[in-house]
């Protein structure tokens, strides 16, 4: 991977809006000089979340998660720190230089951008010949019959592919080769356009970049007999790494804190249309793990919304246990037989607030397909004994008890196991007094430069904790930041200002290290030396009590 240069760096980060960025995954409000919301690495009501929007700082007080703006990205799209750099440089419109790499790098990374660039000329072009061009009137009125405003339509780039070599032709004119025509999957090994007389519905990855497309079959003279048509899978496009609206979605997403997850790319435009904005689609296949691993960066709840069909009811059935056993809230949406989220779509929120979770579903299925009372509670015992306690638990065995006609005694061999809720909760990390105390007083220190000369005076012995004792080292001599250092600096950041320690209070504390020391000192030292200390003592007890004084009275 290419170095990307430092000064680069340095501008992606200033251009890069802290609050923008972490708004796409919690909401935000302003609390003072920062901001607060619920943190998205845990599950929580209260929130902890606390964002700097200035130094661009971020801590959680309920899970300890904390870093920067290179951290946050990192940690949230599971990305390298170049691939970081990349994607902030990408959503804050930075060009990034990079330093000078091996040969074989700058092909693979001037590859890959030309690849993405022809993708999404192709795309460009796919959208003028739906939309002015005569040709384009069918895939018009076959949109116009589904509902489908030209708004959302052309929100989401949706083109018209005619076939022939015209995409070739005007390829090749911009500089393109048809080996990278070919990579891209725009045409075949014959130089046919490799889409025909299909509407075209561009595949992004979660940046918003076209890797590929899926075409709809618009004529039923069209010599391929699938409804849809992928790209072929190559160097860019893997349909099972991809959910078609995401890049739109994500947003969305992360503040309403769900994903409501459809079957078709038409079932997102019409939801979209309609007002519901975190949907996005599988593309008519089950989930993936890693499609849920994309949604579970997002959000811990999840809405499937399949076709209410046989193959719909499969598709629901498997990507729904995917999900349960990546831990995040399944509810089902069951559609009526013969209708699709589209054919809903302006009663939609209605058949959101009554959906079934993921275990009042299996059960209700299992007792359904089951061949009698027996086989039944055999099914709903093996889908419960997979589950932890919970409401939606409790409900589930109620409804089975009630179905099923079980006795109490039999009932409780559906009970809970004891297991320990499925909350991913984490408890607040607890520290002890002498930790506290030398992460304040650093806190203090970097809130108060003033100060700096004060901490000085101690040296690396006051301080146990082996990064405290950098952080100073890095406090008193002003060198280049530590990037280890700098979940510490944040956390000690949000501390900071949420325990509300102003100047007087940091220097009473690095009063306290001292003090400290020489209690340490004192428990080994001889009579003569005990003297001294004792009297160094008085002296730093004294000032400390000045201190509380002077403030107490300012108050």
């Amino acid at each position: 991977m290419a170095r990307i240069k430092d000064t680069s760096v340095e501008e992606v980060k200033a251009a890069a809006d802290m609050v923008a960025v972490v708004s796409e995954r919690t909401q935000l409000r302003k609390a003072g000089a920062r901001y607060m919301g619920r943190c998205p690495f845990h599950e929580e009501r209260t929130p902890s979340f606390s964002v700097n929007a200035v130094d661009k700082f971020y801590y959680c007080f309920g899970c300890g998660a904390k870093g920067d703006l290179i951290t946050f990205v990192r940690e949230t799209e599971q990305l390298d720190f170049a691939g970081a750099i990349e994607w902030l440089a990408d959503r804050f419109n930075v060009q990034i230089e990079y330093e000078e790499t091996s040969p074989q790098q700058d092909a693979r990374r001037r590859r890959r951008e030309r690849l993405l660039e022809l993708l999404d000329a192709a795309a460009s072009f796919y959208e003028r010949y739906l939309w002015d061009s005569q040709a384009g009137s069918l895939a018009r009125d076959y949109l116009a019959g589904r509902g489908l405003g030209e708004e959302v339509c052309r929100e989401y780039r949706l083109g018209l592919a005619l076939g022939g070599t015209t995409l070739t032709r005007k390829a090749l004119e911009r500089g393109f080769t048809r080996e990278e025509l070919v990579a891209a999957g725009l045409i075949n090994r014959r130089g046919n356009d490799y889409f025909f007389g299909r509407l075209l519905f561009p595949l992004a990855d979660a940046r918003g970049r076209v890797l590929g497309f899926q075409a709809r079959k618009l004529r039923e003279d069209d010599p391929l007999k699938a409804k849809y048509v992928n790209s072929p899978e190559g160097e860019l496009f893997r349909k099972g790494d991809l959910l078609y609206g995401l890049d739109r979605a994500r947003a969305a997403i992360a503040k309403q804190e769900r994903a409501v997850v459809v079957e078709g790319n038409t079932d997102v435009l019409a939801l979209s249309q309609a007002g519901i904005e975190p949907v996005v689609a599988s593309m008519g296949t089950a989930l993936t793990e890693r499609q849920l691993k994309e949604l579970g960066r997002l959000t811990t709840r999840v809405w499937l919304c399949f076709d209410g069909d046989a193959a719909g009811e499969a598709a629901t059935l498997r990507g729904m246990e995917l999900a349960f056993a990546q831990r995040l809230d399944v509810r089902v949406v069951a559609l009526p037989a013969g209708f699709d989220p589209a054919d809903l779509a302006e009663g939609f929120e209605q058949l959101l607030a009554r959906a079934e979770s993921y275990l009042g579903y299996r059960v209700r299925l299992e007792i359904e397909r089951a061949a009698d009372r027996q086989e039944a509670f055999v099914r709903v015992r093996e889908v419960l004994s997979r589950s932890e306690d919970s409401p939606e638990r409790q409900d589930a065995i109620r409804y089975a008890a009630d179905k099923l006609d079980l006795p109490k005694e039999t009932q409780a061999g559906l009970a809970p196991r004891g297991s320990a809720a499925r909350t991913g909760s984490v408890s607040a990390r607890l520290l002890d007094a002498g930790e506290r105390l030398e992460q304040n007083a650093l806190a203090g220190v970097a809130a108060h430069p003033a100060l700096v000369p004060v901490l000085a005076e101690l040296g690396p012995e006051h301080f146990d904790g082996e990064q405290h004792r950098r952080l100073r080292e890095q406090l008193v001599s002003g060198a280049e930041k530590d990037e280890e250092l700098v979940g510490l600096v944040a956390e000690l950041d949000a501390r900071a200002t949420s325990e509300g320690i102003d100047e007087r209070t940091a220097e009473q504390l690095l009063l306290r290290l001292r003090e400290r020391q020489i209690k340490r000192e004192l428990s080994e030292a001889d009579p003569a030396r005990t003297m001294e200390l004792q009297a160094s003592l008085a002296k730093i007890l004294a000032t400390i009590e000045e201190l509380a004084s002077a403030q107490a009275f300012s108050r």
